[in-house]
């Protein structure tokens, strides 16, 4: 259950395993980065205390997130700003084409509109979720830090990338 003031609930992912609490936002922005001194927001590094000998994937690419991203709920929808030095990969109902779901590359230094929540009234009832792996829950944004995945990429799943963002949004209501 989400408190009224959050407008979403962040789950950090390496692999398969959730890493950590669920982080609750209620602010307009969050930083999420993997290990700056004095950062404000969410540090990874803390939250993969929780993780026992991950394997040397996850280590590798953790060490890549660097000043990570930061997430603005704003007026028209819900943006990414990729403020480190690696690629981001974002998968959206509001971003992907229903026939062929594939997350969309943001460069370093980018930004993106990664949840348009009137695109989202309006479509997701329609498309057809046939060729997607797992659940699918329209009210959520999977973001994967330096490595991209589906039919591009060796991933094929976003469950194999070594760390991810999982971005719970609020329900419209």
């Amino acid at each position: 259950m989400m408190n009224p003031q959050q407008w979403c609930k962040l789950a950090y992912w390496e692999m398969a395993q959730r890493v950590g609490p669920l982080y609750p936002v209620e602010l307009p922005s969050v930083n999420v980065f993997g290990d700056i001194p004095f950062g404000d927001g969410l540090c990874l590094k803390t939250l993969a205390l929780h993780s026992f000998s991950p394997p040397d994937p996850v280590c590798r690419t953790r060490c890549k997130i660097g000043l990570g991203v930061t997430l603005s709920r704003e007026d028209d929808g819900i943006w990414v700003y990729n403020r480190s030095e690696n690629p981001v990969f974002v998968n959206s109902l509001t971003l992907e084409d229903p026939e062929s779901p594939s997350p969309t590359k943001v460069p370093a230094e980018h930004c993106l509109c990664v949840f348009d929540p009137i695109k989202a009234a309006y479509q997701n009832f329609g498309w057809n979720f046939t060729n997607c792996y797992g659940p699918v829950d329209p009210n959520s944004v999977r973001i994967s830090f330096v490595k991209g995945w589906g039919r591009h990429y060796s991933r094929q799943e976003i469950t194999s990338c070594p760390c991810w963002l999982e971005i719970l949004l609020a329900p419209c209501r």
